[in-house]
């Protein structure tokens, strides 16, 4: 999934970002409106993380959300 698809998605994708990283705020996901890189760095900031695996993770949800939408 491209960054311009994940845009064109993102009201939709952003409920399933907030099931699982529960601790971004409704403000951090308006915020980051579809960007890989918004969205690792707030979960790297939430979480504790280590920069290589915030991005590893959502690397990891894009990929999860892209087989998803395929398959419905």
């Amino acid at each position: 999934m491209n960054e311009d698809t994940l845009k064109g998605q993102w009201k939709q994708l952003s409920g399933k970002v907030k099931e699982k990283w529960g601790k971004l705020t409704d403000d951090d996901l308006k915020v980051a409106e579809g960007s890989s890189e918004y969205l690792a760095g707030k979960v790297q900031e939430r979480y504790g993380v280590a920069k290589d695996e915030a991005e590893r993770q959502v690397k990891e949800f894009r990929k999860e959300f892209e087989h998803y939408d395929r398959k419905h």
